[in-house]
């Protein structure tokens, strides 16, 4: 059984089998470029480089999100452990990042003012965890995921 870890370091070995994983991965999809890994916040995040860009973030990041899911159960299956991936490549994470926080922070300023709850949709799992910590310690308004599937939305709404 493959348990989640998600504040304990990476030891140099377990770093090795990780660029390694990654290394062979990207080299079995033939993507070419470069990576950096780096371990934040109970995450790994894999910066990449590569003139393949368009091709490995894919449709509004489907591709992206699909690799990011493959290449932590690999690491997981080899480490025994989960550990969240996170991968970057040409400032696309960055740049919705930025966007996802003018969305919540507008969501926000019309639950408020509404004093009603708004429900964002079509957003990928990351997406919402990112709204959620950006409103997590938010005293007017709390978050929460409902759903299922791809029909899961976030749902902004005021304190009680």
């Amino acid at each position: 059984m493959i348990k989640e870890v998600t504040d304990k370091k990476l030891t140099a070995k377990e770093q090795k089998i990780v660029e390694q994983t990654v290394e062979k991965l990207f080299s079995a999809l033939e993507i070419e470029g470069t990576f950096e890994i780096s371990q934040q916040e109970g995450m790994l995040e894999i910066l990449m480089d590569t003139k393949d860009s368009g091709m490995v973030i894919g449709y509004h990041g489907e591709v992206l999100e699909s690799l990011q899911l493959i290449t932590s159960l690999l690491i997981a299956k080899k480490l025994d452990r989960f550990i969240r991936i996170s991968i970057e490549v040409d400032g696309y994470k960055k740049t919705r990042t930025e966007y996802l926080q003018k969305l919540a922070q507008d969501a926000r300023e019309r639950v408020i003012s509404e004093n009603a709850e708004q429900v964002i949709t079509s957003l990928k799992s990351w997406e919402r965890r990112i709204v959620h910590l950006i409103l997590q310690d938010d005293e007017e308004v709390s978050s929460e995921s409902a759903g299922e599937g791809r029909d899961r939305v976030l749902i902004i709404k005021p304190k009680a």
